[in-house]
Parts: structure tokens; C-alpha cells; sequence
């Protein structure tokens, strides 16, 4: 096992170097100029190349290129053009953020998905089947920042349940203070903050993991060692949840985990709608900038977390199924 994560640590890097230059080529295709975005369009030429040169834009893109990968295998993600912080001091402050609402949003999708494709694998062709089985086209069909509006109107605007934007106290830091003083208010709030949007992303997830679960699950409920558990007189619920769901797992563990990392980067649009401040955020305000920095070390964060949620599926494939650990 130790040999098989090695070597996948090794694959991870190729990876996140192939996606931060096509990152890098795209990024310096786009139209604008940093140094007039940063001085405006009164600026005389000479000041525009004197800012260019001190940025190093006017450096060939495969100097600027070597550059940046050089930095990044030192630990520097380069300074932003235009907060006059680090890179990475940026994205720690928002990369917090974008993992809670992920992580919370991930929660949301597996309590109402897994019990869902169950339920509608064991009565298939039933009115709980059926029902499932919209909810999931449905929730695959609408998007993100439609499904993120339509929250806003019915429980923000309207019943004002829930705060429109914004984010609350972190959720660990309330979290923590609850357990230590006993005061929940902040708790309380950072839920009411995170529901929305973590509700927007986790019920996209939702959609397309009971679909996976049900399909999944009605191959298991074929299979012999079903039908002698059954004649056996083993409960039906052991039957489901012990025999059949563990054996299941192994493709639902693969769409969570596509899921997770698809949440890190597809949690862009939502950022924008509820103004959360996460690293989506961050990337869009980049963009709009022309802050090159920023946006490359962002992408760079976001490929690394994908690429490691992909090797901890691989080890939770051993640790359902020792038989690929075997192999």
C-alpha cells in the first residue's frame, strides 16, 4: 500500500503541471493589459511599460512560464498585482471558506442521495421510484446559479429563513465556541449563513448520486449471494445495508469523489451568487483584474485538491474491497 501511494504521489505532479499551463496559455489570451487595469486608462504609455517591466510582462510567455513553475516548486505562489499580498496568503484566507461549504454541501447530497437510490432500487417501478427518479433529472437539469436564485426568492425573500449572502462566523470556529461557553447564537448563524448555498451545490450532487446509487444498487439485489442471504431468513434491511450496499459502493465512492473535487472548482458560480467569500470568489475578481497570480495559484490549489480527493477514492476502494489492495 505504502508502494501504491508513493506512486501515485508521483502521477499527481504531472497533472497539476499540465493543467496550470494550459491555465497559464489561456489566462494570457484573454484581451487586457494588467498594468493599464492597475493605472487606468489615463496612464502615459511609458509608465504602462515601466509597471510591465517591473511585473515581468514583457518577458517571453515561456520565461514567464518557467518562472512561475520554478516558484511553485519552492513554495511561491507569487504576489498579487494588484492586493500586494502573496498569492498564498490569499488563498489560505479563502480556500477555508470554499472547503466548508464543499464539505457541508457533500453532507447534504449523501443524506438525501444515499437513502433515496435505496429506497427507490428496492421498490423499483413504485411511486417512490418514479419520484427519485424526477427529483434526479431534475436536479441535474437545472443550473447552479438558477437553483442558487430560486432559493434566494422562496427562502430568503420571501420567508426570510435564511440570509441571502454572505458568510457567518466559521463554522468551526462556532463550532467550538458552542461546545467551550455553551452559547450557540454563533453556531446558529453560521448554519443559517452556509444552508443556501451548501443546499445549492449539494442538491446538483444529490441528483446524479442516487441515480448511481439505484443503478448500483438494483445489479447487487440481482446477484446470488443476495438471494441466499434471503432464503437464509436474514433481515431485509441486513440484507440491504450489509450485503448489498457495501458491494455497491465502489462506483458510489467514485462519483462522491468526482463529486467532492467538482464541488472545490464548480463552487465558482455559487461563491458569486450568496457572495461567499471563497476562493470562487477570489478567482473571478482575478479574472476581471487580469491578476495573473492570483488566478494561477488558485487553479494550481484547486487541481492539487482534485488530484488528492482522486488517491483517497483510490484508498477507500481498499478499504471496502481488500481484494484490490491484494492486486
Amino acid at each position: 500500500m505504502v508502494t501504491y501511494l508513493i506512486k501515485r504521489l508521483f502521477q499527481m505532479v504531472p497533472v497539476v503541471i499540465g493543467i496550470s499551463v494550459i491555465v497559464f496559455f489561456l489566462l494570457h489570451m484573454i484581451p487586457g493589459d494588467p498594468a493599464m487595469v492597475l493605472l487606468g486608462q489615463d496612464a502615459s504609455q511609458s509608465e504602462i511599460e515601466r509597471l510591465r517591466n517591473l511585473m515581468g510582462l514583457n518577458e517571453p510567455l515561456y520565461v514567464q512560464l518557467f518562472t512561475f513553475l520554478k516558484n511553485v516548486a519552492t513554495g511561491d505562489l507569487g504576489h498579487s498585482i494588484f492586493q500586494n499580498e502573496s498569492v498564498f496568503s490569499l488563498i489560505a484566507k479563502h480556500l477555508p471558506a470554499t472547503l466548508e461549504l464543499a464539505v457541508v454541501a457533500m453532507l447534504i447530497a449523501l443524506v438525501i442521495a444515499i437513502p433515496l437510490g435505496i429506497l427507490s432500487a428496492v421498490k423499483q417501478f413504485s411511486w417512490v421510484d418514479y419520484i427519485s427518479m424526477f427529483f434526479a433529472q431534475l436536479g441535474v437539469s437545472i443550473p447552479v446559479f438558477w437553483m442558487g436564485m430560486l432559493l434566494i426568492i422562496g427562502l430568503s425573500v420571501n420567508l426570510n429563513w435564511f440570509p441571502s449572502f454572505g458568510r457567518g462566523e466559521p463554522l468551526t470556529e462556532a463550532l467550538w465556541t458552542a461546545i467551550t461557553t455553551g452559547n450557540i447564537y454563533d453556531l446558529v448563524q453560521s448554519l443559517r449563513s452556509l444552508f443556501l448555498p451548501a443546499l445549492t451545490l449539494g442538491v446538483m450532487s444529490a441528483a446524479l448520486i442516487t441515480r448511481m446509487v439505484r443503478s448500483t444498487m438494483l445489479e447487487v439485489l440481482k446477484e446470488d449471494y443476495v438471494r441466499t442471504a434471503e432464503a437464509k431468513g436474514v433481515s431485509g434491511f441486513m440484507v440491504i445495508v450489509k450485503h448489498a450496499f457495501r458491494n455497491a459502493l465502489i462506483p458510489v465512492i467514485t462519483i462522491v469523489g468526482l463529486q467532492f473535487g467538482n464541488l472545490l472548482g464548480g463552487a465558482i458560480v455559487t461563491e458569486t451568487v450568496f457572495a461567499w467569500p471563497g476562493i470562487g470568489r477570489l478567482v473571478i475578481t482575478a479574472i476581471s483584474q487580469r491578476d495573473f497570480p492570483v488566478v494561477q495559484g488558485s487553479v494550481f490549489i484547486i487541481a492539487f485538491l482534485f488530484a488528492l480527493t482522486n488517491l483517497i477514492v483510490d484508498i477507500l476502494y481498499a478499504v471496502v474491497n481488500p481484494k484490490i489492495q491484494q492486486r
